[in-house]
């Protein structure tokens, strides 16, 4: 079984979700950025990963897996800045969710990643107080995706392929 990991990473957070997911890939392998693919193509099974911006996918990320995504197989893998028990979480995930809707979503990851300080400081500037707040709330993201949240990709990278038959 030939196995993709394919990511989108502005801050380094899904890349590395995606280098901890890559490592537990027992099989044919490769490791690929989204921007670097054209389709997916000869995989038999594709992971494919991104951020989060604004509660929504990242546009590349969903325009690919909107154009490309038709009956492969695919495992997603996200990143967003919120703590994972957030109530509005869900919901985004959702979203994220759909954006395979045309493939055969074998498998979803989500965790958080570090929100990046360009971003915080547009979000303190922001008229919203719910903005603001969140924006406030970036130190608490600092270090992330943490080893604890990465031993959890790895694990759930296991679970996959064991239940796919690699």
């Amino acid at each position: 079984m030939k196995t993709l990991v394919a990511y989108l990473s502005q801050t380094g957070n899904t890349k590395k979700v995606a280098e901890a997911i890559y490592s537990q890939i027992p099989e044919e392998k490769e490791m690929k950025e989204l921007g670097e693919l054209e389709d997916l193509e000869g995989y038999d099974l594709c992971f494919i990963g991104f951020p989060v911006h604004a509660g929504n996918p990242a546009v590349v990320a969903k325009e690919f897996l909107e154009k490309n995504g038709a009956g492969k197989k695919v495992v997603l893998f996200v990143t967003h800045a919120t703590p994972e028990g957030e109530e509005d979480l869900p919901a985004c995930m959702d979203i994220c969710r759909a954006a395979a809707a045309s493939a055969e979503l074998v498998g979803f990851f989500n965790c958080q990643g570090e929100l990046d300080q360009k971003i915080a400081e547009l979000l303190l500037k922001s008229d919203s107080p719910r903005h603001q707040e969140f924006g406030r709330r970036a130190p608490e993201t600092k270090g992330q995706p943490d080893e604890t949240r990465l031993e959890k990709a790895k694990a759930f990278a296991r679970d996959v392929i064991e239940k796919a038959g690699a």
